[in-house]
């Protein structure tokens, strides 16, 4: 048995690359960029007006002018004019290219404009307002956006900008999710009183759908042979293997033996964790890795989230990002020599600091708990009671 450190260790060995794809960018949120975007001309590309109004020369203004006859309209989208008098005004539209020979732009609601005369009736005006100019956010040649950034609706928004219309991704793994046991029966069967519906399966591919991978999934029973055959096959056609299930010490848990007997490297069996102790970690031939998890529903769903999420994104050379903290709002007494990972919900104080506050359920089958909650908490091993008031990492899972 490891601790939860040499578990990270070894776990963060295994990453791998899955390669590069090339998609949509519309198809691309949540997902791993991996080249860099080069601004293909200035941002903005030309001197902006920003507000609707006039654009004068501010040296008439300087002058004493106060009202401008109007020249006519620049619309945005349109190519640019020429303003041609120190007396005369333009008008211009927010979006439009600021005119020739003018350099301030002064708001509708700071002019009278009557009978093609604008008459400005404030003082405080400076040469230059209103005009986001040419290049002041990034010049041609310059990153926009770095590869290992996560696309998010930003990004989508910048990649449209400067004409991404395809972009270059990390690849994802092709994962199969695998539950085992005779108890288990469809979610759309009515069960026997001895069986229940599968529910990890789903609960495990949700979380993968989060992070854009379409997992398959498959059923086994609780048959040496057949849990044999298939994953024989599994471990040649997927990058990954969840599997839910079977990894204890009881008298119709094969999967450890199955695995070791089809060749797969074991790496560790049990984690000093609560819940979640029977984690079994391994890898076969160098290109599928596999987690075979806990069957209890808590224990499976807290594993993925702490584990095979810091995996992925390892594999895909995501930027790393700092691990929320959280601040524990009453005492939790705990007394087995384990790291404990309650369910907790999340608030904020004053001070906008995140607060964590246990919502201790039945034990590790009481999935029903985990809709009374935002996220684990991970409280190291090594104490009897962690207080309220200190400080431990969260693994948000809504």
């Amino acid at each position: 048995m490891i601790d939860v450190n040499q578990a990270v260790q070894l776990i963060a060995a295994q990453a791998a690359s899955f390669g590069t794809e090339t998609i949509d960018l519309s198809a691309s949120l949540n997902r791993i960029l991996k080249e860099d975007w080069i601004v293909d001309r200035d941002l903005p590309p030309f001197d902006r007006v920003t507000m609707d109004g006039i654009a004068i020369r501010y040296a008439a203004f300087e002058k004493g002018i106060r009202t401008f006859s109007t020249e006519g309209v620049a619309p945005a989208g349109a190519p640019q004019m020429t303003l041609q008098n120190d007396a005369g005004c333009l008008e211009v539209m927010t979006g439009a290219v600021m005119p020739l020979q003018a350099d301030t732009v002064i708001r509708y609601e700071d002019l009278d404009l009557q009978d093609g005369m604008a008459t400005v009736l404030i003082e405080d005006i400076a040469r230059g307002q209103n005009i986001h100019v040419k290049g002041i956010d990034r010049k041609a040649g310059e990153v926009i956006v770095a590869a290992n950034t996560r696309i998010g609706a930003p990004e989508i928004g910048i990649g449209s900008s400067i004409g991404k219309a395809r972009v270059t991704v990390a690849a994802l793994p092709k994962v199969m999710i695998i539950s085992t046991g005779d108890e288990l029966v469809e979610i759309t069967r009515t069960p026997e009183p001895y069986q229940i519906r599968r529910s990890n399966e789903y609960r495990m591919r949700t979380t993968l759908q989060a992070q854009g991978i379409q997992a398959d999934a498959d059923h086994l029973p609780d048959d040496p042979a057949v849990i044999r055959e298939k994953l024989a096959v599994y471990l040649d056609q997927y990058d990954a293997l969840i599997l839910s299930g079977g990894v204890s010490k009881g008298k119709f848990d094969f999967l450890p033996e199955a695995l070791e007997e089809l060749g797969v490297e074991k790496l560790f069996h049990q984690i000093q964790q609560r819940p979640g102790k029977p984690f079994w970690f391994g890898r076969y031939q160098g290109r599928c890795t596999i987690f075979a998890l806990p069957g209890n529903p808590v224990s499976s769903f807290m594993c993925l989230q702490r584990y095979f999420v810091d995996w992925l994104n390892l594999c895909l050379g995501a930027k790393p990002t700092p691990r929320p903290m959280a601040i524990l709002t009453r005492d939790v007494p705990f007394k087995p020599d384990l790291a404990y990972f309650p369910e907790v919900k999340l608030s904020y104080n004053d001070q906008g600091q995140i607060l964590a506050t246990p919502v201790i359920g039945n034990g590790s089958g009481d999935f029903s708990n985990l809709a009374e909650a935002e996220a684990f908490i991970e409280l190291p091993r090594g104490k009897n009671v962690y207080q309220a008031g200190e400080v431990y990492p969260v693994y948000i899972y809504r």
